[in-house]
């Protein structure tokens, strides 16, 4: 049974597309009988005509690949768009370098491990640049016997 001109009647009653009306099955015998749009309301008031859903783009595949990524995954150089410091800038990567590092030095001045001397001249040395990294700067510390203990 042809149904288009009640189906398009009711997509520009209720406002929406033609593929997301539907029509009841087992009473498409009304609808077919239905061509004013007063029959159209009627049939719409009585849940003979319904708008589907509207269907959404699922998030699902870009949370997985998100969550991946966290762990360091999808990552390589083919998936890379753009210069060196345009995927991770220079400040940023300066940020994720001096803070574990003053960090460290933080928690060994507090437990009195090192001096505040010390701790001054490490904080120096590494807002210079002169550490790689907290495990750099841990092993400067030991060969130095900068500790106390």
């Amino acid at each position: 049974m042809n149904l288009s001109i009640q189906r398009a009647l009711a997509a520009r009653i209720l406002k929406v597309g033609k593929e997301r009306i539907w029509i009841d099955p087992e009473r498409d015998d009304d609808v077919s009988i239905a061509i004013t749009r007063e029959d159209i309301r009627n049939l719409i008031h009585e849940k003979v005509i319904k708008v589907k859903y509207d269907k959404g783009i699922s998030r699902v595949r870009a949370k997985q690949i998100k969550e991946k990524k966290r762990f360091g995954k999808r990552k390589g150089p083919g998936s890379r768009k753009g210069k060196k410091h345009s995927i991770v800038s220079k400040k940023r990567k300066w940020i994720l370098k001096i803070r574990p590092q003053r960090k460290y030095l933080r928690r060994l001045r507090a437990k009195r491990i090192i001096t505040p001397t010390n701790y001054r001249k490490l904080y120096r040395w590494a807002t210079a640049g002169i550490f790689r990294s907290v495990r750099h700067l841990e092993h400067f510390i030991n060969e130095k016997k900068m500790k106390r203990r």
